[in-house]
């Protein structure tokens, strides 16, 4: 009966871990850029064991993958990348696939979602069912202004060609990659992201801002932004940055130390997403250490004027018992008895005859 009950209540456990799992998986492809697809797999024990053989949904390859034996990139959150073989007629990842497994200590309960970020290359994040900080992190900077849709890409890359300079959402195809060298003026400038022109996402005030910054850089700063990235996403970096900058024009050595500490934190996030924002945190340092003397300096200054105080006091405390023993000299000498001597009168005067 023990035995049964045991069995009973692991039954139970794998499932709320596999829920749980299943569920941080979830929050993570909605929150991917839905123009490229994506996908989830449940790590089962033929998957991490033996063969190490990763096969694969039959549609999504249809739909997604080359029609011939290729191979296949997959990218961890870190940025690290491992080359896999994909079998068209076996349907998933073979030669390569061991390495990654290994390399990542994948176990049976864990989840994988995979974007197809290159009709060759998948960006992998992976959902431990033991748990993982790794994850938390991923997912925190995918929600930073993500979209809440999540719709699911079906058209192929040939497709996506001929739609040419259609609208996408608001969004228009980007008929040709421009180096920033050749953008001579504002007129010139536009914002482009995974193939689309994101211009109609940020007001005339955000983009003539960022046109300005990208010209002290000589470059555009969304340039290197991690592979998969939703445009939304890459918006709201691009918009916040702005609003930064904005706020340290304004800032002042009286600016609350939480406001700078808010902007550092933010624009460090947005560099370990791609944006080219180092120049900025070397501004915000160099204004926070400036900012950090001032305060120090008024600290310092407020310190001296207790410490002069303070030094008054004492002052005038020691003249007081300056003048004390002054006073007690005096009526010591006017006194004028040797205590010996007053020792010898009082007996004499306590043993006199009455």
């Amino acid at each position: 009966e023990k035995r049964k009950r045991s069995t009973y209540d692991n039954l139970y456990d794998n499932e709320e871990v596999k829920n749980a799992v299943m569920k941080q998986a979830n929050d993570i492809q909605a929150n991917l850029d839905p123009q490229f697809p994506s996908f989830i797999k449940f790590m089962l024990r033929s998957h991490v064991t033996g063969g190490f053989w990763l096969g694969l949904s039959r549609k999504f390859c249809t739909d997604n993958l080359p029609k011939q034996d290729t191979m296949i990139v997959l990218e961890d959150e870190s940025g690290s990348e491992y080359d896999t073989k994909y079998l068209v007629e076996k349907i998933g990842l073979s030669a390569g696939w061991r390495g990654f497994s290994i390399a990542h200590k994948l176990v049976e309960g864990d989840a994988l979602v995979f974007h197809l970020v290159t009709p060759s290359k998948f960006k992998v994040y992976i959902v431990r069912s033991r748990g993982s900080d790794e994850v938390d992190c991923a997912l925190g900077l995918l929600k930073l202004e993500t979209c809440n849709q999540q719709v699911e890409s079906e058209q192929s890359e040939d497709e996506s060609k001929d739609l040419g300079s259609e609208v996408l959402n608001g969004l228009k195809f980007c008929e040709s990659v421009v180096d920033f060298k050749e953008v001579k003026s504002f007129q010139d400038f536009s914002i482009v992201v995974n193939d689309l022109v994101i211009d109609s996402a940020l007001s005339k005030y955000l983009r003539t801002k960022y046109y300005e910054l990208c010209c002290s850089q000589n470059s555009f700063l969304h340039n290197s932004v991690l592979d998969g990235l939703n445009c939304k996403l890459i918006s709201g970096m691009i918009s916040e940055t702005i609003n930064i900058t904005d706020a340290i024009r304004a800032s002042k050595l009286t600016t609350p130390h939480d406001n700078f500490d808010t902007w550092d934190k933010t624009l460090k996030a947005f560099k370990m997403m791609g944006m080219n924002v180092g120049f900025l945190l070397i501004r915000l340092d160099q204004l926070m250490n400036l900012a950090s003397t001032s305060k120090r300096l008024q600290e310092a200054r407020l310190e001296r004027a207790n410490a002069k105080e303070e030094k008054s006091a004492l002052e005038l405390k020691l003249s007081e018992v300056r003048e004390r023993i002054d006073r007690l000299d005096s009526e010591i000498e006017a006194l004028g008895a040797n205590p010996n001597n007053l020792d010898v009168m009082f007996q004499e005067m306590a043993k006199a005859p009455w």
